[in-house]
C-alpha cells in the first residue's frame, strides 16, 4: 500500500502532500514512518538555495545508511540527512547544543522546492541526502510560503511532518 505523509508550515498554514518511495529508500521511508510526527523549527537553506528543513535528534533505531542519494535534489524531493558533530560549528547559527553530547547525531529532514539545488557545503564538501518522499499536491503553495520564510524570516515557524491518509 502506498503510504503518504504531509509536510505542513504552521504559522503560515500550508500543507502539502508526499508520497513515500518505499521502492527506491525502503529503509528511510520506513525510518520516517515510524518517527511520525516531528516538529520543530523550520530553516531554509543557506547553501543548497531552495530548501527548508528542521533538526531533529535521532529517531531510527539504526540509521538507513545511504540509500537513493542525491546532490541535486529536485522540487518536491524530500531528503534526509544524518549530521555527527559537524553542526556544531559556531559559524552555522545554531543553538549552541546542537551536534554536541547527548544531541550530537541530528537528523535533517529537508524539502526542496524550487529547482538549481546543489548540496555542497563549503566546509565539508558534498552532502548526499537520502531522498524518501516526493511532493505530488501543494507544491505550489508550499513553493510559495517558502519563498516567503526566505524573504520574510523563519523565526516562529514550525515544519510538521505527520501521517496522511491513503489516497
Amino acid at each position: 500500500m502506498t503510504r503518504y505523509l504531509t509536510i505542513t508550515l504552521g504559522r503560515r498554514g500550508v500543507t502539502a502532500r508526499a508520497r513515500l518511495l518505499d521502492d527506491v529508500a525502503p529503509r528511510t521511508a520506513e525510518a520516517v514512518w515510524r518517527a511520525l510526527p516531528q516538529s520543530g523549527q523550520v530553516f531554509h537553506g543557506k547553501f543548497a538555495r531552495n530548501e527548508i528543513y528542521a533538526l531533529f535528534p535521532a529517531f531510527a533505531t539504526e540509521e538507513p545508511g545511504p540509500e537513493n542519494q542525491t546532490v541535486t535534489p529536485i522540487p518536491g524531493d524530500l531528503c534526509y540527512f544524518t549530521f555527527d558533530g559537524v553542526l556544531a560549528n559556531p559559524a552555522y547559527g545554531y543553538d549552541a547544543s546542537a551536534g554536541t553530547g547527548e544531541n550530537r547525531l541530528l537528523i535533517d529532514l529537508a524539502v526542496f522546492y524550487g529547482r538549481n539545488n546543489l548540496l555542497i557545503n563549503g566546509d565539508v564538501g558534498w552532502v548526499p541526502g537520502n531522498v524518501f518522499a516526493t511532493v505530488e499536491e501543494g507544491l505550489a503553495e508550499l513553493a510559495a510560503a517558502c519563498q516567503d520564510i526566505w524573504m520574510g524570516g523563519a523565526r516562529g515557524e514550525t515544519l510538521s511532518f505527520s501521517r496522511a491518509e491513503p489516497a
